[in-house]
């Protein structure tokens, strides 16, 4: 493992440096990605941000977004510039697994690996890791990375700052969930002061939906929604043909199973949603039931207490099927 001092020495000279993160980036992913970069290329490091897939439109506005290279688009590039960096960055994940085709690359790199998240579990391909659960976002994690261990708040500008409460706000659900603490409020209000304006941010994000997300967000909760009370619970599903139906694009679906949990009563929700090679599945749950021990344990996949995700390799019938065989399981604690 790199020490601290170690990178310092590193970070001192010009590098060449990829910075990457998720699966279909959200704005914790992107947020924290595009901040560390406009950090990064501030102090005369060459870098590019290489994202494994697209993601959501109501996320290209933000500062340098169109210096981003997605790698499904442009894989040759991508594949250029892993192959002759010194320095890799992996944002918002931990499992090279979370990047598709682009995990082996990073894995087989010889460059520096250096890990900023804040989930549970981490695999062991990083060389360096600045790592907490009880972070409420990477976004997080980046700025006490710049402003405490590298000791360079005087670095911090407007477009970190924007970048970085963009991915603090929709990690954190606009500061409202437990993660959320007063040391969190203190990173958004100084990120304020250097220039986020957090009502922008918002707008851009959360007020900036498409007619036909718009409408699909209608059918969703008129037609596809279901409770199931004795366990505290709601369902939404979703086809293939539907999605298609309302021309659904990336980020479409975001944030929709948050109208199921918001439901009085509601401890646990799900979406669940068919895709072209497998059924995901995105679970919410309040206080303390664990949302992500359903996903690791049935679904291969995991997430935070409160936030999951999974997929399935069976049909969407039989995934429903199987979701609602495991409430049981979880009565008492749905229950209570």
């Amino acid at each position: 493992m790199l020490s601290l001092s170690e990178l310092k020495d590193l970070l001192a000279t010009p590098q060449k440096i990829v910075i990457t993160t998720h699966h279909k980036p959200d704005g914790d992913a992107m947020g924290s990605s595009l901040g560390l970069y406009a950090y990064l290329i501030q102090k005369g490091h060459h870098v590019k941000v290489i994202t494994p897939t697209d993601y959501p439109y109501f996320l290209h506005w933000m500062p340098n977004n169109s210096d981003v290279i997605i790698y499904t688009d442009n894989k040759a590039d991508s594949e250029k510039f892993v192959a002759e960096a010194s320095m890799i960055f992996c944002l918002d994940f931990n499992t090279l697994s979370r990047i598709n085709e682009l995990g082996e690359l990073i894995r087989a790199a010889d460059a520096y690996k250096l890990m900023i998240d804040h989930h549970l579990e981490p695999e062991d391909f990083d060389d360096y890791r600045h790592w907490n659960i009880n972070a409420c976002a990477a976004a997080q994690l980046v700025y006490d990375f710049i402003v405490n261990e590298l000791e360079d708040g005087e670095s911090m500008n407007k477009d970190i700052a924007t970048c970085l409460y963009t991915g603090i706000m929709t990690d954190s659900g606009s500061f409202r969930f437990p993660s959320a603490t007063s040391e969190v409020y203190r990173i958004g209000a100084n990120l304020i002061d250097l220039g986020a304006e957090h009502w922008r941010i918002h707008q851009l994000v959360y007020d900036n939906a498409t007619e036909n997300r718009l409408r699909f967000l209608g059918h969703c909760l008129t037609n596809k929604l279901e409770l199931m009370r004795e366990f505290n619970t709601a369902i939404i599903t979703v086809t293939a043909e539907e999605l298609a139906h309302y021309k659904i694009v990336t980020g479409d679906t975001e944030g929709i199973v948050n109208y199921a949990l918001s439901i009085n009563g509601i401890k646990l929700a799900a979406f669940i949603i068919e895709r072209t090679d497998k059924v995901k599945l995105s679970l919410r749950s309040t206080g303390d039931f664990p949302a992500n021990e359903i996903c690791k344990k049935y679904f291969n996949g995991g997430g935070h207490r409160n936030a999951a995700g999974g997929a399935s390799e069976h049909s969407l019938e039989d995934t429903i099927a199987m979701f609602k065989a495991i409430l049981p399981e979880y009565r008492t604690q749905l229950l209570s």
